[in-house]
């Protein structure tokens, strides 16, 4: 009876372990933390005092290395920045590649890289580009 319990025990941490791993945190360029919110929405979380282009790059380079999106391929705004709903920290915007999935309507494209307003989009590679610029300094 105490092998089978420990067997069981052993296989339940290992299963517990795998899936902790599994939802870890992306890192993206420039220190962005990127966790997913729900199957449709993914939470681009930045270092403090980070600039618009440090969220866009941020949800690029997820879109590309996590997801496998084309440099085509247009990520939009989901909600406007906030708090963030997967840390505790207080700035944070949403991000999807499916709107219709994630609830939005589709916008045109981002005017700013410093407004979010849900429904505006970039293609990944233009948001890519944010990645090129020298990380915000504290």
């Amino acid at each position: 009876m105490k092998k089978y319990l420990a067997t069981g025990l052993l296989a339940l941490s290992a299963a517990l372990m795998a899936g902790a791993v599994a939802a870890q945190e992306f890192r993206g360029k420039h220190g962005t933390r990127i966790n997913p919110v729900n199957a449709a929405v993914f939470e681009v979380v930045a270092k403090s005092s980070s600039r618009g282009a440090d969220f866009w790059c941020g949800a690029a380079d997820y879109a590309r290395r996590s997801l496998g999106y084309g440099w085509k391929d247009r990520v939009y705004v989901a909600r406007a920045m906030g708090p963030s709903v997967t840390t505790n920290r207080r700035s944070a915007v949403h991000f999807t590649m499916d709107p219709a999935a994630a609830g939005i309507t589709p916008g045109g494209s981002s005017n700013s890289i410093n407004r979010f307003t849900v429904g505006d989009s970039m293609s990944i590679q233009h948001a890519n580009t944010y990645c090129t610029m020298p990380p915000t300094r504290f």
